[in-house]
């Protein structure tokens, strides 16, 4: 199959596949006698598990990783789960610090500027202090 008909079969777009050839997570493919990248359901599997480690938030690097691990025999469960704990770990960091960005943004509405306030830009932005006050 050609790089349009993968990333249809994969949901993804042409671009991000060539991108992924470029770092090394997608194997270069054999080309044809026209030049066309040619693909096959090994290339359909391995975009497929990169799509959806993605989606789970894993960074490329760990992707690129895994993907390694497996090429070379070894089962990568084991560093899968080590960087699931991180992830979780980084994800609830980053649900306090966007709980604490949307009470502050509801604090700012319930202050309801007035259009004349001086300031160059916003001055509910600009003279926030650090507690969101």
């Amino acid at each position: 199959m050609r790089i349009g008909e993968l990333a249809d079969e994969v949901g993804v777009d042409p671009k991000t596949i060539r991108y992924y050839e470029s770092i090394a997570l997608l194997p270069e493919p054999p080309r044809t006698a026209a030049g066309y990248r040619h693909y096959g359901p090994e290339d359909v599997e391995r975009l497929a598990f990169v799509r959806r480690a993605t989606e789970l938030d894993l960074r490329l690097d760990e992707i690129r990783e895994i993907l390694a691990l497996r090429d070379r025999g070894v089962r990568p469960c084991d560093y899968v789960l080590e960087v699931a704990r991180q992830r979780i770990t980084e994800l609830d960091q980053r649900i306090v610090q966007m709980r604490q960005a949307r009470n502050e943004l509801e604090r700012l509405l319930a202050r309801t500027p007035s259009a004349e306030q001086a300031g160059r830009y916003c001055e509910l932005i600009e003279h926030r202090t650090s507690n969101g006050a």
